[in-house]
């Protein structure tokens, strides 16, 4: 939830008022009164759930409040699926919580947007209603568009195919977009409307004098090529990530400006360093490069956590990061100059492969002369990607139960091998290390064998976790034959 000028404690105080207020807003419904309930309803949101479910209980405040600010418009409602497996099973539930979206008492979708009040709002607001808002006047069209959100409209000059085919592509793509249309060209005269068009407008606070704040859409109606216009261009040449959009902002290579960006309290300021980052940006256009501000508060979990910024060390000039599709990530070192001349040299160091990818490392242990070598990110490449050993290497958390149970077996494996010159097992620290892009790691505890000379070709372990079963898919995988010291007779 996003309160511009509060301090942490303060929203946490807030939300807990919201959830407060909010209580008895979200409709429990159960296995005889489910199809009654939500059928009387246009738009209706569902959570199933269960009391133990942890993710359950920390989405519980957001979608209290969530159902308190859209009273009256969509209705939220929840199932508790231990006691109402019924409908839960009906509707194929297999994990919690699941969200799914009903329109008049007919499932229409499963709910894939944000989690947090301000997200559920934004996101069930587009559901409530036509998919198209149809507008009458100068007036209407005005107020549709200065939002905080982009804004598509359709000028047509009657109902007919061109018409039918923008409503149609509304339907298919309200999840993501605003839509609204005319009939009445007249209406849209002062943006250039003189025939049958489809405007994309960006958000009033993001005008700049680096791109148009309107842009036409010049092919022929249908859910994708207008889905393919939209995809290229609703987000401009520099946007404002946020926790809502991050997702579909980070699916390529992104550099953000992280500073103080508040387009409530002070667009002005905000747009200030935005300007300075744009000007640099439009040099770089060519390039396979996006660009975004965020702010540093709103994002200060995940700064702390992926680049070991913590909020105290922001200063008044933007902390700029780079991350890739594959993974990498970069920090401009130099500050950020008015001028906008140490972004430039930080870009044209990017493009030239001069920079040094950040990893979240540990520090280097001063000795690992253990059965199971410690593997921290800065020595990843000298351990695991050795191209003269094969490795066994165990990325692990530190709190993970299974771990923990796996650590005498996975300490023992190492000591009957710790003769062998040509295999190393080892484990990761996955929570305090960067892991490298190509090894997935969801859960804990997660194996990869790393064959000597196809470092870029890991395998994941997915065999038993006993020493046998270690041992014989090492003997089976491995470059050469395996050394047992005297521990063998042991197994």
């Amino acid at each position: 939830m996003y309160f511009p000028r509060l301090g942490v404690l303060h929203k946490a105080v807030v939300v807990l008022l919201l959830f407060a207020e909010g209580s008895g807003d979200v409709l429990e419904l159960r296995d005889a009164d489910f199809e009654r309930r939500v059928a009387e309803r246009e738009s209706a949101l569902v959570e199933f759930f269960t009391p133990w479910c942890g993710h359950c209980k920390r989405l519980a405040p957001e979608y209290e409040a969530a159902a308190a600010r859209l009273k009256g418009t969509v209705l939220l409602a929840k199932v508790d699926c231990t006691v109402n497996s019924e409908t839960c099973e009906k509707f194929g539930v297999n994990g919690y919580p699941t969200l799914k979206i009903f329109r008049n008492g007919e499932e229409a979708s499963s709910y894939d947007g944000p989690r947090t009040a301000d997200g559920i709002v934004s996101y069930m607001k587009k559901q409530a209603g036509p998919s198209s808002v149809a507008l009458h006047s100068e007036a209407e069209l005005d107020a549709f568009i200065n939002g905080f959100e982009p804004s598509v409209v359709g000028f047509f000059s009657g109902d007919h195919l061109e018409l039918a085919n923008f409503l149609k592509a509304s339907i298919a793509l309200r999840d993501s977009y605003r839509f609204a249309h005319t009939t009445d060209l007249g209406i849209g005269r002062k943006h250039g409307v003189d025939r049958e068009c489809v405007l994309l407008f960006r958000p009033p606070h993001l005008s700049n004098v680096f791109e148009d704040s309107v842009l036409k859409f010049a092919d022929s109606v249908s859910t994708a090529t207008l889905r393919t216009f939209l995809r290229d261009n609703i987000f401009g040449l520099c946007p404002h990530l946020t926790s809502e959009n991050r997702d579909r902002l980070r699916s390529g290579d992104l550099l953000t400006a992280y500073y103080d960006v508040d387009y409530v309290w002070n667009p002005k300021g905000t747009n200030y360093w935005r300007n300075r980052v744009m000007k640099v940006a439009t040099r770089f256009l060519s390039r396979e490069l996006s660009f975004a501000v965020a702010d540093l508060e709103e994002f200060q979990e995940e700064l702390e956590e992926e680049f070991g910024l913590q909020l105290s060390d922001g200063g008044e000039m933007p902390f700029i990061t780079i991350r890739t599709r594959a993974g990498h990530k970069y920090i401009m070192q130099e500050e950020f100059t008015r001028d906008g001349k140490s972004l430039e040299r930080f870009l044209e160091d990017y493009f030239a492969r001069r920079l040094k990818r950040y990893m979240k490392s540990e520090p280097v242990p001063e000795t690992n002369d253990g059965p199971v070598k410690v593997v921290v990110a800065d020595t990843f490449d000298e351990i695991v990607n050795n191209p003269e050993k094969d490795v066994l290497v165990e990325f692990y958390a530190p709190w993970c139960s299974h771990c923990k149970n796996l650590e005498p077996t996975y300490t023992e494996l190492g000591e009957k091998l710790s003769g062998d010159l040509h295999i190393v097992i080892a484990k990761m620290d996955a929570t305090a290390n960067d892991i490298p892009p190509s090894y997935d790691v969801q859960g804990f505890p997660t194996i990869y064998f790393a064959p000597a000379g196809q470092k870029d070709q890991p395998r994941r372990y997915e065999g038993g976790r006993e020493i046998r079963d270690f041992i014989s898919y090492l003997e089976k995988e491995a470059t050469n034959p395996l050394v047992f010291g005297n521990l063998r007779d042991d197994l």
